[in-house]
């Protein structure tokens, strides 16, 4: 990996030594624009420092004994640097710093690791990584510098330092101080587990901290629209053009179960012919790589064949002019105003919505469904099935009050 690495000399001003009046030469390393600092050992009168060059001014003996110095200081950094690059090892500053003073090398920091992480998931977007994935990484390292700042009052945070209780304190932080819910923080705390595992596959750290530490996700209701609320969005009568595109994605989306991220990117080439005759959607979801096959329904067929001379799509080569993900959340809820639906509606809901009402409230089987949302573990689609449970036992119970109120109820108890 290609990093940005830099060497200066430089002369610390605020260091002047009253009895001699020389002030120290300090040497500057700097890695992906991250520094590190070290003493040259040698001290200079400001007056015989020249600042452009980095060096001592003139040719006497004594400027090219300092400068010849400071050039191999210079060329012990570059070998440091040269080597780690050669053996594809991690480089920071403070890594090359650190050799540089003969200290161990395993002594890495936790955020200069995290960055290096990222960087080296930024130049594999499209090949195994996607944007979206990368964005939480980004995120939940914003997190991180944060809450060393707050807590440690620090910059950075030593590998070696990493213990149990920074792994519980990083969740109260994130709960209490950012205000940021339980299952959102146990996502970035499995973020960031994984660059505690960078750490111990490279042993810079001898302890796993997550060694005790349980994590737990809470249940949580997913939302969907009801059979008369799809209706409902299917037969208003929308007069806002842009309105009517979002409407009509999310419509496709509820009855083929395609996250957004997935829609976007939909192109002809993933629609063709099934062992069956009909056309299928074949994909592999962005989230998880999983192979997602979904047969066409008569609504999704619908949506398609109505944008297929829209100028986006024909520009765009995908299959529907998809909006950016925080447009069309935006966009839903003036829709969900507009055709009086009471519900928080995001983008995501449609594939709640076509795991619930479009499929398993119909009797379409729970693996049938875990096959078409490209999920990899049944226990991912049971979630709906209890939802749909959930609502059958609801409408049972209205039954059940309906039928104890009725003139049938009270002649077979007479």
């Amino acid at each position: 990996m290609n990093h940005s690495f830099s060497i200066l000399f430089w002369l610390l001003n605020n260091r002047i030594s009253k009895k001699t009046g020389e002030a120290p030469i300090m040497v500057r390393i700097t890695v992906d624009g991250k520094r590190a600092e070290i003493s040259s050992g040698k001290k200079i009168l400001p007056e015989k420092w020249n600042v452009n060059s980095g060096k001592m001014r003139g040719n006497s003996e004594e400027a090219r004994i300092f400068n010849r110095h400071l050039s191999q200081i210079q060329m012990k950094l570059e070998r440091i640097y040269d080597d780690l690059n050669n053996k594809g090892e991690y480089i920071s500053a403070q890594a090359i710093k650190s050799l540089y003073n003969g200290e161990n090398t395993k002594q890495h920091s936790l955020l200069e690791l995290f960055r290096y992480h990222n960087s080296q998931m930024k130049s594999q977007i499209g090949k195994g990584y996607s944007a979206g994935t990368l964005e939480r990484y980004e995120t939940t390292l914003k997190h991180t510098e944060s809450f060393i700042s707050y807590h440690f009052k620090r910059d950075d945070y030593m590998l070696s330092e990493l213990k149990f209780d920074f792994i519980t304190e990083f969740e109260f932080y994130l709960k209490s101080v950012k205000g940021i819910g339980h299952n959102t923080t146990m996502k970035y705390l499995r973020y960031f587990k994984k660059i505690v595992l960078i750490a111990l596959k490279n042993e810079w750290i001898q302890r796993d901290p997550f060694a005790r530490y349980e994590m737990s996700m809470k249940e949580v209701k997913k939302g969907y629209l009801t059979k008369d609320e799809l209706k409902t969005l299917y037969n208003k009568e929308i007069a806002v053009e842009r309105l009517q595109h979002v409407r009509d994605i999310f419509l496709f989306c509820c009855y083929t179960g395609l996250a957004y991220a997935d829609v976007k990117k939909l192109t002809p080439d993933n629609i063709s012919k099934g062992l069956d005759g009909e056309y299928w959607i074949f994909v592999d979801r962005t989230k998880t790589g999983s192979s997602s096959n979904v047969p066409l329904l008569p609504i999704a067929v619908e949506m398609i064949e109505k944008y297929q001379t829209h100028p986006i799509v024909e520009n765009s080569g995908h299959v529907l002019p998809v909006l950016s993900n925080q447009k069309m959340n935006a966009y839903l809820k003036e829709l969900a105003t507009i055709c009086g639906i009471n519900k928080n509606i995001t983008f995501h809901m449609a594939r709640h919505t076509f795991a619930t009402t479009v499929t398993l409230s119909n009797g379409v089987s729970i693996e049938t469904v875990g096959s078409m949302l490209g999920h990899k573990n049944l226990k991912t689609t049971q979630i709906y099935a209890k939802v749909v449970q959930e609502k059958v036992s609801q409408d049972m119970k209205k039954l059940k009050e309906t039928l104890a109120g009725s003139d049938f109820m009270k002649a077979s108890n007479q």
